[in-house]
């Protein structure tokens, strides 16, 4: 079931870039280059935005997280 919802994300992402690859080659072909930055700098934007409201803390502290071992820290000189 994964493998086939995998493929549809895939194939979806190929189109997202086929259809980003031809519009940014016809903004450019028809001299739009205007157009083209101002999509270029709200797309960064967006980017920005995502990642910093990214909670990227939960999953470090997750309780799925195996718990620390005991093991000494490299480097760290044994008590023999």
């Amino acid at each position: 079931m994964k493998s086939k919802k995998a493929g549809r994300s895939r194939g979806f992402t190929y189109l997202w870039i086929l259809v980003l690859a031809v519009s940014t080659f016809l903004l450019i072909y028809f001299e739009q280059t205007s157009l083209l930055y101002i999509l270029a700098t709200l797309a960064v934007t967006i980017l920005l935005v995502v990642v910093a409201l990214a909670d990227l803390g939960r999953s470090e502290r997750s309780p799925d997280t195996t718990p620390m071992s005991n093991a000494p820290a490299p480097g760290a000189k044994s008590r023999s």
